[in-house]
């Protein structure tokens, strides 16, 4: 990829509630936290579109020239992971690192990069208690009942991420007795019966959820960030606590914050509770990998995507259309590697992640590519080849790259019956050379009686498989 100088990118701020340029804290060093799993339960499609939209982000990045520091999480303690290990009868340990298993393979199933670090909560105990402390010394929280609490009444601004007024606040924590007001929410829970526990200066207990992320970002990108990210139902009130306690604390937090819609299915949040869950290990018996990261990764970020079997379907033969005219051009005019995105490509993803613009891109070049090669323009074909699948890559979804090649046994299966029909169209041509019109049929008939057509065309012998009723 040749050096071009930087464009500014514009990115959609939650807190400001506008589009925003965007420019690094420290120039050519990005920073981004993405709140990660809550490993109870096998991943849906809903669970890891946050991954696919903000690894877009992540790539687009890096090719623009900077550096990033990517952390995601994993909160493995929690109360829903504490209830199902129980009523399954397994450790909570065992359950978390189970589902985190399952979290880690659909990840890298969809082609979503490792991030730079990946933080577990059990592994950070010490820097929430000492965030805590700072709290409690400032002023900001309170023990009560063997737990700890934020006074939320101490933070004029509480509220201005989410747009909640302080006093229509519920935090959803149900009635606490050691609460001075239920719009405080919890910090540190104290030690009950069975469950686990860590030693701090307030007693033992373990970690509310609010307070892991912020500990965690602090830990690996500082007091003060460029991108906090994560899906639009952590708005409120688990990013507004987070914002509560980082500033509360001192520390500046993040500058932007970035939200993606929800996957719904009748315009309903995809969850567990609605009992209408599309595991990944299920879709993908349906689809192939990179046909379900495409089809999550093609609408805009910020957009609900409604979930259906024909959407889905739609979208697996977009991917298909491009991945056939690269093969098409590979197999006609040789290797194809990746070349130069178009500048609507990269103004596309310049505007807030505009993907849907960038795939329209995509597209139009696979037109112009199919148009050159069936007029036997092979370099226009080959530039606009090379063209897609730098296009192609910084979305994650290039069909030559070899994790997709490697991982797709059709296409290994293609390619080694390419080999073979090669053969066999080779040994037709040189018959056909003799005028050796009989062996040219045999060999035609061969393939055809194998569900193999041969087409003769101005670019010489081309196959392609029949359908059943062809044959």
């Amino acid at each position: 990829m040749t050096e071009r100088p930087a464009a500014v990118m514009r990115l959609y701020d939650t807190l400001s509630g506008g589009v925003r340029d965007f420019a690094p804290l420290r120039p050519g060093h990005v920073s981004i936290y993405l709140c990660g799993a809550t490993v109870q339960g096998l991943p849906h499609i809903g669970h890891v579109r946050s991954g696919v939209a903000f690894d877009v982000l992540r790539r687009w990045l890096t090719a623009k020239g900077f550096d990033v520091a990517f952390i995601r999480n994993v909160t493995d303690i929690d109360d829903k992971i504490l209830t199902k290990a129980a009523d399954a009868g397994r450790p909570w340990w065992e359950w978390a690192a189970t589902y985190e298993r399952a979290f880690s393979a659909a990840y890298d199933a969809l082609g979503v990069l490792p991030p730079s670090a990946e933080p577990r909560a059990t592994g950070h105990i010490t820097q929430m208690v000492e965030l805590i402390d700072r709290l409690i010394e400032r002023g900001h929280a309170y023990t009560g009942g063997g737990d700890v609490y934020f006074d939320v009444a101490t933070l004029l601004d509480y509220g201005k991420l989410s747009g909640h007024r302080i006093d229509d606040v519920h935090q959803g924590e149900g009635v606490a007795t050691g609460k001075r007001d239920q719009r405080d929410f919890t910090l540190w829970k104290g030690a009950k019966p069975g469950e686990p526990s860590w030693p701090t200066p307030w007693g033992r207990g373990r970690p509310g959820w609010h307070t892991e992320c912020v500990a965690m970002a602090h830990e690996y990108l500082g007091a003060e960030f460029d991108i906090h990210a994560g899906g639009m139902d952590l708005v409120f009130p688990h990013h507004e606590n987070e914002i509560a306690q980082a500033e509360a604390a001192g520390d500046g937090f993040a500058r932007f914050w970035l939200h993606n819609g929800w996957v719904t299915m009748g315009g309903e949040k995809m969850s567990k509770s609605l009992g209408n869950v599309l595991a990944i290990p299920a879709v993908l018996q349906r689809v192939r990998a990179a046909e379900l990261r495409y089809y999550l990764g093609s609408a805009h970020y910020r957009s609900m995507l409604e979930f259906s079997e024909t959407a889905l379907q739609d979208a697996a033969k977009a991917y298909a259309g491009i991945e056939d005219f690269l093969h098409r051009v590979r197999t006609r005019v040789g290797a194809v590697v990746p070349g130069e995105w178009t500048p609507r490509f990269a103004a596309a993803l310049d505007d807030d992640l505009s993907v849907p613009i960038a795939l329209a891109e995509v597209h139009a070049a696979r037109a112009e590519g199919n148009r050159a090669l069936d007029a036997g323009d092979h370099d226009g074909a080959l530039t606009q080849a090379m063209s897609i699948r730098a296009m192609m890559g910084i979305l994650g979804a290039d069909p030559l790259d070899e994790r997709w090649e490697s991982r797709d046994e059709t296409s290994a299966a293609l390619a080694a019956v390419d080999v073979l029909v090669h053969a066999e169209v080779r040994r037709r041509e040189d018959a056909r050379a003799r005028r050796d019109w009989a062996e040219a049929d045999a060999i035609r008939d061969r393939l055809k009686e194998a569900g193999i057509e041969v087409t003769d065309t101005a670019d010489g012998p081309q196959w392609s498989l029949l359908d059943g009723s062809d044959k």
